[in-house]
Parts: structure tokens; C-alpha cells; sequence
């Protein structure tokens, strides 16, 4: 609008007038959203109908408790709640559905401020127990108008034990006319004893769906034109919150104007753009590594870190899964063209692919602290998504599956799908110069199709035919484990107890001389699929548990049974009898008598010298 002649600015009031600019004027009179579009009815609030209508309930039946505790998240609506709730207790005037009039003098008032029937106190700054004595002390005053004086405290858990106690008795047993609201962010810090005194209702996030609805209502009363995934954007980045994403929406709103897209909404909120991740997951289908990693610079040179791009990935691919299902679709967050290329991709992308990457990337992020190098950290990973459908189809020709097929879409959507496969795996002329012995190092030519593959993705011809040979060489290894364990089986022999005898006649031999000693009166028993063996000690016992898984193997690669069971017992009766007789101790007399006999001129000599040998 064109600016008034008679106005002019306020700091130069004392010279050209009285007046104020155009411009402070209009800077004056902003209110910020989350103050302008506070709700003033319980059906206006958003995404908490559960506490509203249980609110309602209680006023129509009048049932009123007379304290409340309101806990949740961040601007969520608890403040609120709790204004709207006092506003309709003193309403003379209630709608039948028990919301408040708007035009009674007791709403009158509360509008504008002015209604001394309803006292906000913050705990964060008067949290002592003379703050909550002077409230006390006010609540012993009745109304002068109205029914009842409603008294909100929010972020109560932030007073002080002394003013809980304070407190309890008038919480517990106010006048009929004092009803207390308590609103916190952490239900966890306020004494047991107040809990116990109100009734607790629980707010809840509010979902992204809800938050965008709600932006979408103030951008038709502004007169804002905004795309339905800008909306979204912003109702992810407030996670839960509905003051945040108001406060996000006027800073974006200031920054774009009257046409609040998509582009501006990333760009103020330093978000990457979904666009990058759709392009990498088509590169991946199409195994280009270089747009891969050029997409991955790209995202590197915009000031993105690589663990956001990495993380964005995996939230990216955990949403082509749940779009590949009609009934997972409504956990997918975001507007209705979001929807449809998620499905879209999700319909071109199989599922071991998309599984496969997201391992890789979660793999990826645990050791992400620990690279030192972390863009090549992230390259390296994305490098081998690149490639995870060779090696599918390596295993499949390896087990002699059917590598998955794709479908019809695919082939229309990326036509180079095909050739990317690895078709020289199942080329005859390759497999030829393998088994004529050529070195598992060299490297074969690719034609064909590979060829083409080569040239499209930017992969030396060099590179592809020493990927090739690398497949060759797994199979190789894959028939040699089988031929192997085809012979195993051959030469495998039916456990007896002869044979049994003998495995453990070996592993004594092998044993420790304690191990030997404990266990040769063990006895062994075999039932079938299981192996008893009866030990005298626990000794005995430890000895045998610490050999036993290598008796075991042992055992097993010899027999067919491969579910051989063992079991240890203790049993002290199978332990050897000690026929040896306790030597008992001699008096010195009989020592005495013993050397007498032996040599009797030692009794010559007692006499001589007059000893006694009965004495100790």
C-alpha cells in the first residue's frame, strides 16, 4: 500500500509531527503465528481430540476435578488446554457443546487480559516457597465475579521440594471455588505425592499429517500459496511440536513471500532435497557408480556432511519399502506426489536389493565414528550398493537359482538394467578358458552386452573382466565346497560302540596326564543319537567340558548322525577304591621299641644314660 503522506517516523516525531511511519506501524502490529492462531476453543486444538473430549465429558456431566496436571512434549497445546479449560469453567454463557460463548463479560475479560478469576504463574522463576505461600494466601479470597478462581502454573516441576510440600495440603483440600492447573514437560521430576493428588492427562506429539493440515488453514487465511510437501517438510523439521513449526513457518513465510515452495522450505532449513536420494537409487539400479558418487559430491559441496546424506539414504530406502505395501503406505510421512514416486520407485526396485543397502548403510553408520576418512567411508558403502545385484545373481548361478526377474516396468523405466547383469558368468567361451587353467588373477575381455555396460557406467573393460573372473572363481569355490562334502558323506561310517570306544580311546591319548588320570574310569553309554558319559568327579567333569566340543566335531565328521547329542554325568560310585590303610602315628615308646629291635645295643645305651622313652 502507498504509504500516507501525514505519517512520518517516530524517532523524528519532535520535528515532522506526531505521527509514525508506515513502516514501524505495520512492524508494531505484528503477532507472530503461534500467538495469532492460538486456539480458543477445545476443537480447535490440534491433534489431542483425546484430552479435549475427555474435558468436555467432565463439563457436561459436572464432574470437574478440582487439580489437573497437564504433561507432554514441547508446544504441544498444554498451556492452552489449560486457558481454554479456566475460560470455559467461568463462561456464563456455555455453547451446547460445552465451549466457551466469547461474549459474556467473563469471556470479554479473559480476552483481553483483564479477568481476575484466572492467575498464570511460571514456576521456572518463582519456584521458592514464599511464591507459593503468596499464591496460597490468594486462594483463601473468593471470587468477585464468576464461579471459580482457576489458578494455571506452568513448568511446575521446576519448583523447589520445600514449595511442593508447601503446597500439598492446599492441593489436596482447596475451597469448592479454586481449581489448580499444572502444566509440565517432565512429568517425572514432581514429588509422588502430587501426583497423587491430580488428574494427569498425557499430550501427545503431534503427527507431521496434523501439523501440515493446520499450516495449510493459516496459509488460506493469510492469503499464502504453499506446495503440500513444503507443509510436510516443516512438520517433520518441528518433530511434534506445533509452536516449533509455526515458528519455522513465519521464518520461511519471511524469507519467500506469498509463495511458500518446496525449493525455498530446504533451502531455509538447510534440509537436503529428496530429489538427490531419488537419483541415487535410480543410479543404483542401473549400476552407474560414477552418477553415484558424482550425486554424493555434489550433496559434499553444498556443506552437507556425509553421515546426513548417509542417514538420509537409509530413511529414503526404509520408505520404498513400506511403499511396496498398500498397508504399510500410511507409515509413510509426506504429501500426495511425494507418495507417488515413492511408489513408483519402490514398483522398478526389488526387495533384496533395497534390504541389502539398507544393511550396508546401517553398517555403515556404526562404524562412521570410527573412519577416518569418512567421505570415503560413505563412498566405499555406496559403491557397494552399486553392485549388490551381481552379487545376487553370482549366488544365484552359484546354487543354481534363478536370478530374480524383473519386471516389465523396469525394462520400460531403465533399459540398461538389463545389460548391467553379469553376463559373463554364464558365458560359455569364459567358463571354457577357466577350466583350461587359466590363472584366477587374469583378466577376460567382456563383449556383448557387458561390454556396453562398461562403456555406459564408465568401468574399464580391464575392471569388468576382472569382476567377471572374481564370479567364475566364487562358483569354482562353491562346486569345490559341495564336491567336498559329497566325499565327506561318502566316507562317513555308522556309529557303533566299537567305534565309539575307539574315538575316545584316542582322545585319552591325547589328553593331559590329569585329564587321563581323572577320566580312564569314566563309562560311556550310546543310545541311538546320544552319547552319555558318566564321569566319577567334577573334576573330572571339567576336564572332559573343556575337550568335549573338539570330541565331538571329531566324532561327527565321521559318522552320518548330524545331530549327535552328548551329555555328562557325575557319578562319585564309579570312583576307584583307596584299599591303602591309614598309616597310624606311634607313641615314642613304640618308636623306642621298634629301633630296640632292629639294634639292640641301643637299649645298652638307654640304661646307660638313663632315658625314658616313654616321655615326649
Amino acid at each position: 500500500p502507498a504509504r500516507p503522506n501525514n505519517l512520518t517516523c517516530g524517532k523524528n516525531s519532535t520535528k515532522k509531527g506526531n505521527g509514525i511511519c508506515y513502516l514501524c506501524a505495520v512492524m508494531s502490529q505484528f503477532v507472530v503465528s503461534a500467538r495469532k492462531y492460538r486456539p480458543m476453543r477445545f476443537e480447535d486444538v490440534v491433534g489431542q481430540a483425546h484430552v479435549s473430549q475427555t474435558l468436555k465429558n467432565a463439563l457436561q456431566s459436572g464432574q470437574v476435578a478440582h487439580a489437573f496436571l497437564f504433561c507432554g512434549p514441547r508446544g504441544v497445546g498444554k498451556t492452552t488446554c489449560a486457558r481454554i479449560l479456566a475460560k470455559v469453567l467461568n463462561c456464563l454463557e456455555r455453547t451446547p457443546d460445552f465451549e466457551a460463548c466469547n461474549t459474556c463479560s467473563s469471556c470479554k475479560a479473559f480476552n483481553e487480559n483483564a479477568s481476575f478469576n484466572i492467575s498464570e504463574l511460571d514456576a521456572a522463576s518463582n519456584n521458592s516457597v514464599e511464591n507459593i505461600r503468596s499464591l496460597v494466601e490468594q486462594v483463601r479470597i473468593p471470587p468477585q465475579q464468576g464461579k471459580y478462581k482457576v489458578y494455571i502454573i506452568d513448568e511446575v516441576h521446576m519448583l523447589s521440594t520445600q514449595a511442593f510440600n508447601a503446597f500439598l495440603k492446599t492441593l489436596e483440600e482447596p475451597p469448592s471455588y479454586a481449581i489448580f492447573i499444572l502444566a509440565t514437560t517432565e512429568k517425572h521430576k514432581i514429588l509422588p505425592t502430587i501426583l497423587s493428588r491430580c488428574q494427569i492427562y498425557d499430550f501427545r506429539r503431534i503427527g507431521t499429517d496434523d501439523t501440515a493440515a493446520h499450516l495449510e488453514k493459516i496459509c488460506k487465511l493469510e492469503g499464502i500459496e504453499a506446495d503440500s510437501d513444503a507443509l510436510h517438510i516443516i512438520g517433520q523439521k518441528a518433530d511434534g511440536a506445533l509452536r516449533d513449526a509455526l515458528s519455522i513457518f513465519d521464518r520461511v513465510v519471511s524469507s519467500s513471500g506469498k509463495r511458500l515452495r518446496y525449493s525455498d522450505v530446504i533451502d531455509n532449513l538447510n534440509i537436503l532435497d529428496y530429489d538427490y536420494y531419488f537419483k541415487v537409487v535410480d543410479a543404483l539400479l542401473m549400476e552407474d557408480m560414477s552418477k553415484v558418487l558424482l550425486l554424493f559430491n555434489d550433496v559434499m559441496r553444498k556443506g552437507f556432511d556425509a553421515d546426513i546424506f548417509l542417514n538420509g539414504l537409509a530413511g529414503h530406502i526404509r520408505n520404498l519399502l513400506v511403499s511396496k505395501d498398500a498397508a504399510t503406505l500410511t507409515l509413510l510421512e509426506g504429501g500426495e506426489k511425494l507418495r507417488e514416486k515413492y511408489q513408483q520407485q519402490a514398483a522398478i526396485s526389488s526387495t533384496t536389493l533395497l534390504l541389502s543397502a539398507l544393511n550396508i548403510a546401517n553398517e555403515t553408520d556404526i562404524n562412521y565414528k570410527m573412519a577416518r576418512n569418512k567421505p570415503l567411508h560413505v563412498e566405499m558403502a555406496l559403491i557397494k550398493m552399486t553392485f549388490i545385484q551381481r552379487a545376487v545373481n553370482v549366488r544365484a548361478v552359484g546354487q543354481d537359482i534363478a536370478p530374480e526377474k524383473k519386471s516389465p516396468e523396469v525394462s520400460k523405466t531403465l533399459p540398461t538394467l538389463h545389460a548391467a547383469a553379469p553376463t559373463s558368468v554364464t558365458n560359455e567361451p569364459e567358463m571354457t578358458a577357466v577350466k583350461a587353467g587359466v590363472a584366477p588373477n587374469s583378466s577376460l575381455p567382456p563383449s556383448g552386452a557387458a561390454a556396453q555396460t562398461a562403456a555406459s557406467s564408465g568401468i574399464s573393460q580391464q575392471a569388468l573382466g576382472d569382476f567377471a573372473m572374481t564370479n567364475i572363481s566364487i562358483k569354482n569355490i562353491q562346486l569345490q565346497i559341495d564336491e567336498d562334502e559329497r566325499n565327506q558323506a561318502e566316507k562317513a561310517q555308522d556309529l557303533t560302540f566299537d567305534l565309539l570306544l575307539t574315538f575316545w580311546q584316542e582322545y585319552l591319548n591325547g589328553a593331559s596326564a590329569f585329564a587321563n588320570a581323572a577320566l580312564k574310569n569314566a563309562i560311556l553309554t550310546l543310545d541311538a543319537k546320544k552319547i552319555t558319559i558318566t564321569v566319577p568327579s567334577e573334576a573330572a567333569k571339567g576336564y572332559l567340558a573343556q575337550d568335549l566340543p573338539t570330541l565331538r566335531d571329531n566324532i561327527r565328521n565321521e559318522v552320518h548322525v548330524a545331530d549327535l547329542q552328548f551329555e555328562m554325568l557325575v557319578d562319585a560310585s564309579n570312583a576307584p577304591v583307596n584299599t591303602a590303610q591309614p598309616k597310624r602315628v606311634m607313641t615314642p615308646k613304640e618308636k623306642y621299641q621298634q629301633m630296640a629291635a632292629i639294634n639292640p645295643i641301643l637299649d645298652d645305651l638307654r640304661k646307660r644314660f638313663d632315658f625314658r622313652p616313654d616321655n615326649d
